[in-house]
């Protein structure tokens, strides 16, 4: 491959990452941490009792958070802090 075949994919690629991520950073700012609402093995991250996403053994534990709707939170029954 040439090298401006390689400068010129680089670029592509390097823009389709940055599409990628501010796709997700502004899809993050539309939600919130929910507390209490995660049912088991569906959590969003770790907690006290566990270390990482999908590890809930148990529905709806206060100490594990799902992300959900900005505003839809408390209605679903959950807890915005711990």
């Amino acid at each position: 491959m040439n090298k401006s075949k390689v400068v010129a994919i680089g670029a592509v690629s390097g823009l389709l990452a940055l599409g990628v991520m501010s796709h997700s950073a502004m899809a993050a700012s539309d939600k919130e941490k929910c507390y209490g609402v995660a049912m088991a093995g569906q959590n969003d991250c770790a907690s006290n009792g566990h270390a990482c996403a999908g590890q809930a053994t148990k529905d709806k534990d206060p100490g594990d958070w799902k992300y959900v709707a900005k505003g839809t939170c408390e209605s679903m029954g959950g807890m915005l802090k711990k």
